[in-house]
């Protein structure tokens, strides 16, 4: 997918949806300035097209009884697929998990995760990652405040 591909109008809605979801398809057009057919079929060729790939609730992690978040960098040895594949598949099992990062560097995976204290936090990296035998070392960084970019755009790159 490429910029070119998605004109003013695209962007336009992509920006409103990325704000709230929820809204009307009749609030959509009227702010974009067009027809409420128009937005419906543009938003409909958006999510055929792969760029508008799902709608979520955003969930306050902290009212679900999680309030402390945390990045863990793992390194495994040896990272091959036959150890990578299962390690993945638990890291997401796991309801403490967030996001799972994949990455090169240093360490191989960053996993965000969310519990209710720190104590919870010792527990999960001592029983639940530092017994698996491929993560060789395993570091914690907590987050003190997370922000994020509301409205995701093409680059001007």
């Amino acid at each position: 997918m490429h910029n070119a591909e998605l004109d003013s109008i695209d962007l336009a809605i992509l920006a409103e949806l990325q704000r709230d979801a929820r809204l009307p398809n009749k609030e959509l057009a009227e702010r974009l300035g067009v027809a409420p057919s128009t937005a419906l079929e543009r938003v409909r060729a958006l999510r055929r097209r792969g760029v508008i790939t799902g709608f979520r609730a955003s969930v306050d992690i902290a009212a679900l009884g999680r309030p402390l978040q945390a990045l863990l960098a793992l390194r495994v040895r040896p990272h091959t697929s036959q150890l990578v594949d299962p390690l993945r598949q638990f890291v997401l099992s796991l309801p403490e998990t967030i996001t799972l990062f994949h990455v090169a560097g240093a360490e191989d995976f960053l996993v965000h995760v969310a519990v209710a204290d720190a104590e919870h936090l010792h527990r999960l990296c001592l029983e639940k990652f530092l017994v698996r035998p491929e993560i060789v070392t395993l570091q914690t960084t907590l987050i003190f405040k997370s922000e994020h970019q509301p409205v995701q755009r093409p680059s001007d790159m």
